[in-house]
């Protein structure tokens, strides 16, 4: 399935707020607004957080718009670029220095793990439209599926439910359900032991 965009800054910013199109901002005055405050809070209440208190970080993430499930565990050094486009169900882990770069949603299932910093990178731009527009896409990352440490994932691209992106990989394209992966850019190395979601038998 093509990517779908979901977010064109060249459909939202007028041609007239500059001359030069590199220099248009790519979001409104009121989105730019809204994420200066969520920093702020950041760098205040998140950042400095001691790491046992998971459930404070998620009650900033929801207070600005985050779905936060049960037990997620996001660590003080993750960094969410908008939480009013995350949604993440129960028991998901984002460890220190992982970035979620969300100027469209991005979704994490049941138990989906995000390893010390990994990143999520939901937009780009089109370089081949002279006046460069940011372009966002809405990604998932599946149940179960784990990005290990210093992996990234690029626009648009889907990872599988079970699906494991290895240490320092780059998904350039949707990884299939159960899979693991590595590489630059990824490639599939192995099935991975399928076992039913919601069961605590990982052996």
């Amino acid at each position: 399935m093509p990517k779908q965009i979901h977010y064109n800054a060249a459909e939202h910013i007028s041609a007239a707020t500059a001359a030069d199109p590199y220099l248009r901002p790519a979001f409104s005055f009121r989105d730019r607004l809204r994420r200066l405050n969520w920093n702020i809070c950041w760098a205040i209440f998140y950042r400095t957080s001691p790491r046992p208190l998971h459930a404070w970080r998620s009650f900033l993430l929801r207070l600005f718009g985050a779905q936060m499930g049960p037990n997620c565990h996001f660590y003080p050094k993750s960094k969410v670029w908008a939480p009013w486009n995350l949604v993440c169900a129960d028991q998901v882990t984002a460890g220190d220095g992982v970035e979620i770069y969300n100027p469209a949603p991005i979704t994490l299932g049941s138990h989906a793990i995000l390893s010390q910093e990994a990143y999520l990178c939901g937009a780009t731009h089109d370089y081949d439209d002279p006046a460069f527009p940011l372009i966002a896409y809405a990604m998932t990352i599946g149940p179960y599926a784990w990005v290990c440490a210093r992996a990234s994932v690029a626009p648009g691209v889907n990872v599988g439910e079970g699906a494991v992106l290895g240490l320092g990989s780059v998904a350039t394209r949707t990884l299939e359900a159960w899979t693991v992966y590595a590489g630059v850019p990824a490639v599939k190395v192995k099935d991975r032991k399928q076992f039913p979601v919601g069961s605590s038998d990982r052996q």
